[in-house]
């Protein structure tokens, strides 16, 4: 069960806490290496990789970094370094679980090395700004599990030390439970959704793909679900997409807090990934349910879903615009793609009487789409709800005919 477990942090400042975190690690019988990413101060041990060859990696000295005198630029060099290492430690077979802590600096790098090591191996970090908004959703990766360091700001105390005690736990067990072996795979279909009270068809899609032989992974699309969904299509764990979610897009482009970043929505296309598209649940534009409203929303229809989220019914001209963003993420594509608009409702609460209806608003949104998309993308405007059976069907006819015309394997 032996482990070896690669802890980066900053030694010059943050050495007792490192220490602490080996010694528990070890104690659990793994092997723990310690990185050291600091540039200028003195370290009080020696740690199994050093700041020289941390720099070195990165294909400059320790001394041209420090003589940047500029802390982000070094700290940005001595990540293209702990990358580099990180990566070579993977390929060897020498790294099983990487577990750093930091500051903004140490996050900063880290976020580089969790996203540079493929999904399934362990990442844990240990920051003061864990789940912070000063952290971009893009640079999360799929898999990556955060723990606020509270008490941990300057030495260990009682605080801190459960905090150091509860991560050292938490990235062993997932070393333990962790092994390479490929594990046989049917081809993926990725599916976005939101809840079952908002979204009905993977009733009708999961069970009709997982007969055709694919597996079903779903991604809830209320942020960081839609970057874990572009970063494994981007390492290659997705053969085909159905993206009928697309909430994600419109809150981006209307300033939400619930954002999957710029890129939301091209990834696939940019690698060929056969997708469909819909437009669905952009009839909401989401809102924290615990913050007033700004002044500007105030009278507008809201659908309050719990003490987290709400949806505030987007306008027609806003559905116009995000049709545009749409066909211009579309547009991009280099593979099959085709999109399906239900006419007769975006979502559950997009029916007479619910507090999202807005059948102009569909219209405005279609319009504003087929104006800017690219004629070569199949465009079908549907007489039905999402929440009806003949959506689901006709989704499954458009995937049928799609991949009758590609080869996929499993990932």
């Amino acid at each position: 069960m032996l482990k070896k477990i690669v802890i980066i942090g900053t030694v010059d400042t943050k050495a007792d806490e490192i220490k602490y975190l080996k010694q528990k690690i070890e104690g659990r019988g793994h092997h723990a290496l310690v990185m050291d990413i600091g540039v200028l101060g003195e370290t009080p041990f020696e740690p199994e990789i050093n700041r020289r060859q941390v720099a070195e990696a990165s294909g400059v000295s320790l001394d041209e970094i420090a003589a940047y005198n500029d802390e982000d630029k070094a700290m940005q060099k001595m990540a293209e370094g702990a990358v580099k290492l990180s990566m070579d430690l993977y390929d060897n077979g020498d790294l099983d679980g990487v577990l750093a802590i930091g500051g903004t600096m140490g996050t900063d790098l880290a976020l580089d090395v969790m996203a540079a090591l493929p999904l399934g191996v362990p990442k844990l970090i240990v920051s003061s700004v864990a789940f912070s908004h000063l952290i971009p959703p893009e640079r999360i990766c799929a898999d990556l599990m955060m723990v606020l360091w509270a008490g941990g700001l300057w030495g260990l105390n009682s605080i801190c030390n459960q905090v150091l005690n509860s991560a050292a736990g938490a990235i062993s067990g997932a070393a333990e439970v962790y092994t390479r072996e490929e594990e046989t795979r049917p081809p993926s279909v990725a599916v976005t959704s939101l809840g079952q009270s908002c979204c009905r068809y993977l009733n009708w899609l999961k069970p009709g793909l997982e007969e055709r032989g694919y597996e079903v992974v779903v991604f809830h699309t209320v942020g960081m679900g839609g970057r874990a969904l572009e970063s494994l299509i981007a390492n290659g764990r997705i053969n085909a997409l159905l993206d009928l979610s697309a909430v994600e897009v419109s809150d981006h482009a209307l300033g939400s807090i619930v954002s999957a970043g710029e890129s939301r929505m091209e990834t696939a296309g940019k690698m060929g990934i056969p997708q469909i598209v819909a437009p669905s649940c952009i009839d909401g534009y989401d809102v924290a349910t615990w913050q007033p409203l700004p002044p500007r929303f105030i009278g507008r229809p809201l659908h309050v879903h719990n003490r987290l989220i709400s949806a505030l019914s987007t306008t027609k001209e806003e559905k116009a615009m995000v049709g545009n963003v749409m066909a211009e993420k579309l547009n991009k594509s280099v593979g099959p793609t085709a999109v399906v608009i239900p006419l007769q409702g975006l979502s559950e609460w997009d029916r007479p009487g619910s507090d999202l209806y807005d059948p102009e608003g569909i219209i405005a949104f279609a319009e504003a789409f087929k104006d800017k998309i690219k004629p070569e993308i199949k465009v079908i405007e549907l007489d039905a709800h999402l929440n009806d059976k003949i959506f689901s069907d006709t989704v499954l006819s458009l995937f049928d005919e799609m991949m009758s015309k590609v080869q996929v394997s499993p990932k």
